[in-house]
């Protein structure tokens, strides 16, 4: 896609569903990537260096002949450095989590995404939450104790990092659903990739260790690509269909991770994890209906990655 010029907005909201599916997918793709990486003994910082690395080498290479300076262009350069540093925020923290958390445990705590972007909708973006919404919060968050469980003896404090992955992915639907229509896709793909890759090149290159195994780098590999398809989808995707269109479409990603987790990782899903998933879904869609019937549609519940 050329970065010279931002897109116009289009109402095709099947097409628009049909990209933020295949976005969710590909984020799949990258927590699968990370959670093999790091169990094969790569360090997480690394991992999430080569994530945006990768991303930045593709997108500036599929991007730059055809867009030249424009594509640095901005006409927000601090909401792109703040999106840029809550995605990193992001992804650090739930590469760290998926070193020890099955993924469906990790994709359902990370489901509360639309439960802060609500609540922090009021003091960033100006908009008014009625009893009913502050309510689905409230139990949604109950969800997420009856995931967690921090009472049992199989509680892991990492567990914590997976909820500021959530906090931060919050602030990034937020940051992004401000630039829609502001910088081309282009430009935040390029600016999210970069940030992250220059913030973490000082950290993750000490004690850089290769990929042992063929399997090994295949995950290598793809975790990048992944990265980059994933926010091409879904940044195009807000330029089809309005964010409260898109937004409960982030629970398809709960039937993607439980398919990776099971069949690649052999880590069925836990009753727990089912119960507080089921009631954080819950609390979510009815924060989606209830938006949607005061026709307010408000920031995206995006799967930053």
């Amino acid at each position: 896609m050329s970065a010279r010029a931002v897109a116009p907005m289009a109402d095709r909201r099947l097409f628009g569903i049909g990209l933020m599916l295949a976005a969710y997918l590909c984020f799949t793709g990258i927590d699968t990537c990370a959670k093999w990486l790091v169990q094969s003994g790569l360090p997480p910082m690394e991992v999430a260096f080569v994530r945006y690395a990768a991303h930045l080498v593709i997108a500036t290479a599929l991007l730059a002949p055809g867009a030249g300076l424009r594509l640095f262009a901005t006409r927000a350069i601090g909401l792109e450095a703040l999106r840029a540093l809550f995605l990193l925020g992001s992804t650090v923290l739930n590469f760290f989590a998926v070193q020890y958390l099955p993924l469906t445990l990790t994709v359902t705590i990370f489901f509360t995404v639309p439960l802060w972007v609500c609540a922090l909708s009021v003091p960033f973006l100006g908009e008014k939450v009625g009893l009913r919404r502050w309510s689905a919060i409230f139990v949604g968050f109950g969800g997420v104790l009856a995931a967690m469980q921090p009472w049992s003896a199989e509680a892991h404090p990492a567990m914590l990092l997976s909820l500021g992955a959530a906090c931060c992915a919050s602030f990034y639907a937020i940051t992004t659903r401000k630039l829609a229509g502001i910088d081309s896709s282009a430009t935040q793909q390029f600016y999210a990739a970069g940030l992250a890759t220059l913030a973490l090149a000082p950290v993750a290159t000490i004690g850089w260790q290769w990929p042992a195994l063929p399997i090994d780098w295949v995950a290598f590999a793809l975790i990048g690509f992944f990265g980059w398809l994933g926010h091409q989808f879904l940044t195009v995707a807000h330029r089809y269909a309005p964010a409260s269109t898109l937004a409960p479409f982030i629970y398809a990603q709960m039937f993607f991770m439980a398919t990776s987790s099971y069949l690649i990782f052999h880590d069925p899903i836990k009753r727990q994890t089912l119960v507080g998933g089921a009631i954080i879904l819950a609390s979510g869609l009815y924060i989606w209906m209830r938006e949607r019937k005061l026709d307010g549609a408000g920031p995206s519940h995006q799967s930053p990655r």
